[in-house]
């Protein structure tokens, strides 16, 4: 594993708690993102109503792909994102939830599950 790879965990769920889909860091390519994996998995699906849950922050902008996490979450129709914690600047200067919220998506951070996310990155953070 680089020492700079995150483990990233996304699940998209409806309305009624059906699991959509899945995806982790890395999942099918070396540059995927947790999200971008579990919107690919969900394309065609009406999303407007359901959840994407992530253990980190969407990401704003990233030098791998040409459209962030957050844009993509946004053109997927999407209103709603769970995170655990805020993506640490030392990669990517966080800003994914707020340009989400200002974008009328609600995020919700559950900080009482950032140590446990944070525990499977702890290689990477001092």
């Amino acid at each position: 594993m680089s020492e700079f790879a995150f483990s990233v965990g996304a699940i998209l769920v409806s309305v009624t708690g059906e699991v959509l889909a899945t995806g982790y860091s890395r999942e099918t390519d070396p540059k995927d993102h947790a999200e971008e994996v579990a919107l690919r998995r969900a394309s065609g699906t009406d999303l407007a109503k359901a959840t994407l849950y992530s253990s980190l922050e969407p990401c704003l902008g990233r030098a791998s792909r040409p459209v962030s996490c957050s844009e993509l979450i946004a053109a997927s129709g999407l209103q709603r994102v769970v995170i655990a914690w805020l993506e640490p600047p030392k990669f990517v200067p966080h800003g994914g939830a707020k340009w989400l919220a200002a974008r009328d998506i609600a995020v919700i951070q559950l900080a009482d599950l950032a140590p446990a996310a944070r525990a499977v990155n702890g290689h990477l953070l001092p």
